[in-house]
């Protein structure tokens, strides 16, 4: 019951849910979802740090840089589930369009 828990609050903040979306369409690293969501740093690097810990998202460096992608979901059934449904929901949502343009 934990696991679910901690997958569906991950996923109950709306940035939460944009990063998810993003990085469906290709890999960022923090300063690119900072500029896209009008956040801060430190505000982007929370979200991230918590969809990590979901098992929703994982992150390897390049470079000096730290990048982030959608996972396969492996870590947890719930996380596996809510990624391969996420990648249909909300394609058509003018707010999300915006933001992988």
């Amino acid at each position: 019951m934990k696991e679910f828990i901690k997958v569906m609050k991950a996923l109950s903040d709306p940035g939460r849910v944009k990063i998810m979306k993003m990085l469906q369409h290709r890999v960022m690293c923090v300063c690119e979802i900072q500029a896209a969501l009008g956040i801060a740093q430190s505000t982007a690097s929370k979200h991230l740090k918590t969809l990590e810990e979901a098992g929703l998202i994982s992150s390897f460096k390049k470079g000096l840089w730290v990048n982030y992608i959608l996972t396969d979901g492996s870590a947890s059934a719930y996380a596996a589930n809510l990624v391969g449904n996420l990648k249909h929901w909300l394609d058509y949502d003018p707010e999300m369009m915006a933001l992988i343009k």
